[in-house]
């Protein structure tokens, strides 16, 4: 009688838990929508979306890599080029009739972007998180995430500080793969990364897990909306380091010393409220997503704490820093530049992708070597 009693007790706490969390959220969208706007709710709630899906099902961009690297495992990396292949059949038309009121994620390939990706590609496997993913992570509690996200944010404003000088060394215009016949090539070249992949990997990993496939028709679904509604394309990069510079100059620190953030969009957006920034919103909405699956699973972010020792968190705080500094200098993280740069046809997204995948090699050995491999 008694577990009864303390099993409906428990399942009445669980059902109000969950239900706060969903007014919680319809009352955060509901509130933007009334004193911002229409378009300012509408992106919060595609940022909680991409964090609900990725925390809820699993899936990111990291980890797949990760897979494919040590265990011929290509799943999830088959995933990731089925959603850039469905955003792409719908961006790059819509970007081709609508210039005026759509823009791509174009950036020139040159030396500081291939170094970047190749840093990022690295760093990320050693705190097993990319843009997306350390929101993700630090959203639902993981304690790396939470150390490496600040540091991830302070990375990318500094990364934005220099910007210039480091473009300056050297980069080609801006390229990129327009109308029908850019997207023929761009699902071709999608198509042949897909067949390669699926050709390495190891037998019987090669099929999509169901979730893999949800996951990848709602973060397409995702993307194409935010695509719509925004009018740029999924980042994730610029929010954190705006957080920063905001800060900073809150702090009374001058900022016209940086040709980035003296820039006369970035200064606008230094004075306007942060939830007029469509990057931030959907940074928000990713990392209240995430903690709200984490929330409705557990009850609260119950992760305990690794047993690193402590060169494993130092570890974690550099390649935090260079997550963000990076990630600047490569115009993106898997999101702005492999999947949303990709996706709107630009081919700097490409060059990131062979970059940033070699550096997942290294990511991968440097890992064990900083202690950052859990101890029984």
């Amino acid at each position: 009688m008694t577990s009864t009693v303390l099993e409906a007790s428990s399942g009445s706490a669980t059902a109000l838990r969950r239900a706060a969390l969903v007014l919680a959220a319809l009352v955060a969208v509901g509130a933007l929508t009334l004193l911002g706007g229409a378009r300012y709710g509408f992106l919060l709630a595609i940022g909680l979306g991409f964090g609900i899906a990725l925390e809820g099902l699993r899936f990111g961009f990291a980890g797949p890599w990760r897979a494919m690297i040590l265990r011929r495992e290509p799943a999830g990396l088959l995933a990731q080029l089925l959603a850039i292949a469905l955003v792409s059949i719908v961006a790059i038309p819509l970007l081709s009739s609508h210039p005026g009121e759509l823009t791509g994620a174009q950036a020139p390939i040159g030396w500081a972007m291939v170094g970047g990706a190749f840093v990022f590609g690295a760093a990320m496997q050693v705190v097993l998180g990319c843009g997306s993913g350390t929101l993700v992570n630090a959203g639902s509690g993981n304690p790396v995430g939470l150390v490496a996200l600040p540091f991830f944010a302070i990375g990318s404003f500094f990364g934005a500080y220099g910007l210039i000088w480091w473009t300056s060394l050297g980069a080609l215009p801006i390229l990129t793969l327009r109308g029908t016949t850019g997207l023929a090539v761009t699902l071709v070249l999608l198509a042949l990364v897909a067949g390669v992949a699926f050709a390495l990997g190891k037998p019987g990993s090669r099929a999509l897990p169901r979730r893999y496939v949800i996951a990848a028709l709602v973060l397409a679904a995702l993307a194409i909306g935010n695509l719509v509604v925004a009018g740029q394309p999924w980042g994730v990069v610029y929010g954190l380091g705006l957080w920063v510079a905001k800060g900073v100059q809150g702090a009374g620190i001058d900022l016209s010393g940086s040709a980035f953030w003296s820039a006369p969009g970035s200064v606008t957006r230094l004075h306007e409220n942060l939830l007029t920034d469509y990057t931030s919103l959907t940074d928000i909405g990713l990392i209240a997503g995430a903690f709200g699956v984490a929330a409705w699973r557990q009850g609260g972010l119950s992760q305990t704490l690794p047993r690193y020792p402590a060169r494993a968190w130092v570890a974690t705080v550099v390649a935090g820093f260079l997550l963000g500094y990076s990630s600047r200098l490569a115009f993106g993280c898997n999101v702005g530049a492999f999947f949303s740069g990709i996706s709107t046809g630009s081919l700097h997204g490409w060059v990131w992708f062979a970059a940033a995948f070699a550096g997942a090699f290294l990511g991968i050995r440097l890992r064990p070597i900083l202690g950052l491999e859990a101890r029984a």
